[in-house]
């Protein structure tokens, strides 16, 4: 992977990290389409600069990460089943980031969800969560383990489901996704560390992409909220349908992705 490469894996990653459309499903095609081999760098290097937009969370919500004690519980317990599957089910995830069809599967599936996700759960002002609301949260982010299902996808739709509106679930699925992102991120990093070692190309890029990533995900994260907030979640669902289906076709006409 060249340091070119590695930024724009970047800015695909703070671009589509808050959005209902799989950041991690969208590097493994940019990954593809570039002709990326799924090393276990990449996949490493995918993961933790994650962290680098998810940061932009905690600048742009300071406040509320100084609110009190309560705000901490709930995103732990929102927290805790995702960290025990995404434990135990380490290995099969690693195989599924090799897999672009099983991603363009999961991008199909999740977008008619989104389409009909605006029917289903009409908008409210309900912005209190509870520690049980907070754990059916996370409880919903296992499904977002599988590659191509959209993290924050996952747990608006958890949020919604619980009768909140529109922003405060996307809003806590944000603030979710701090803990969470920081766990996969150490965990990758150093079982990777532990594996193969790092060099410094290996750090500068990582550096680099966290920064990158960072910087995109500030200018996307409150237009992604405002623009649920009024527009809802269609115009997602037919994207995801449309990239989803195009990978489904090329893959069984047997067209290398890094031809286009």
């Amino acid at each position: 992977m060249t340091n070119i490469q590695a930024i724009i894996l970047a800015i695909v990653e703070g671009i589509t990290e808050f959005l209902p459309v799989s950041s991690t499903g969208h590097m493994i095609i940019a990954s593809s389409i570039m002709g990326i081999k799924p090393t276990e760098y990449v996949k490493m290097f995918t993961v933790a600069i994650q962290f680098g937009a998810i940061l932009s969370v905690v600048v742009l919500y300071y406040k509320r990460f100084f609110q009190s004690i309560d705000f901490y519980i709930k995103l732990l317990v929102a927290f805790i089943p995702a960290a025990i599957f995404g434990f135990l089910l380490n290995d099969l995830i690693d195989s599924l980031l090799e897999n672009v069809l099983s991603v363009a599967v999961a991008l199909v599936l999740g977008g008619i969800v989104l389409i009909f996700a605006d029917n289903w759960f009409k908008d409210t002002e309900k912005t209190h969560i509870d520690l049980p609301i907070a754990l059916k949260i996370g409880l919903f982010q296992i499904i977002a383990l599988f590659p191509g299902v959209s993290r924050s996808g996952a747990t608006i739709i958890g949020g919604l489901t619980q009768g909140l509106s529109k922003q405060a679930a996307a809003e806590f699925s944000f603030f979710l996704a701090v803990p969470t992102m920081f766990a996969a991120t150490c965990y990758k990093m150093l079982k990777y560390h532990k594996q193969v070692g790092f060099s410094a190309e290996n750090t500068t890029e990582l550096l680099v992409g966290n920064l990158v990533a960072f910087l995109v995900a500030f200018l996307a994260i409150r237009s992604f909220v405002g623009f649920v907030s009024k527009n809802g979640f269609k115009v997602f669902g037919y994207y995801r349908i449309f990239v989803g289906l195009t990978i489904i076709v090329l893959y069984f006409l047997k067209i290398p992705l890094q031809l286009l």
